[in-house]
């Protein structure tokens, strides 16, 4: 009995002893220039993975620029590259703007944006009900709403400046000339 006892400490002590181990996490810095292959017309996809930590995400979705006067519209909606579509990362573009709700958001305790686009304001949030690793961002200017929502970043890396740093990389595509504040209609 002694023997059975002794022998099944060791197995579980060997167990523990060689289960693998968490891969260390990337920490590396988002690109600071957008740049091919895109997931969804205009999002790098090694912005995305960096920011997910997942290779090879599936992606549906696409942009239509030209759509309200040149306002834009549309979205990229990412998930896992397996068969559940757990969803990962959101990004919408939304002809409504809305200065107003986002100095509201930035008075009742959301962190301001930097400028990223001339004549835009934004916010920032981090945290989320369920997952540590959640964040997201809001870019308005004129009529344009860009959002950005990560459902589940990395653990270990800075989900907030993650999508700031996306954010940067985007929006000057998505939000366009036609977007900026007094811009004259023909």
């Amino acid at each position: 009995m002694m023997k059975i006892t002794i022998a099944l400490g060791m197995a579980l002590v060997l167990v523990g002893c060689t289960s693998p181990q968490k891969p260390p996490v990337d920490r590396t810095p988002l690109p600071t220039v957008a740049a091919p292959p895109y997931i969804c017309d205009h999002i790098p996809l090694r912005a995305v993975e960096l920011m997910t930590g997942v290779r090879n995400p599936s992606a549906l979705g696409d942009f239509d620029l030209s759509f309200g006067d040149g306002v834009g519209v549309g979205g990229c909606h990412i998930y896992q590259p397996t068969g559940e579509k757990k969803k990962l990362l959101d990004i919408d573009l939304t002809p409504k703007g809305g200065e107003d709700w986002v100095k509201d958001q930035i008075a009742a305790g959301d962190k301001p944006l930097p400028e990223i686009v001339p004549g835009g304001i934004g916010f920032y949030t981090q945290g989320g009900r369920t997952e540590k690793t959640q964040a997201g961002a809001v870019l308005v200017r004129g009529k344009a709403q860009l959002f950005i929502g990560i459902s589940k970043g990395v653990e270990g890396r800075n989900n907030a400046a993650d999508v700031i740093a996306l954010m940067k990389l985007i929006a000057p595509k998505l939000i366009t000339d036609a977007t900026a504040p007094g811009k004259k209609k023909d």
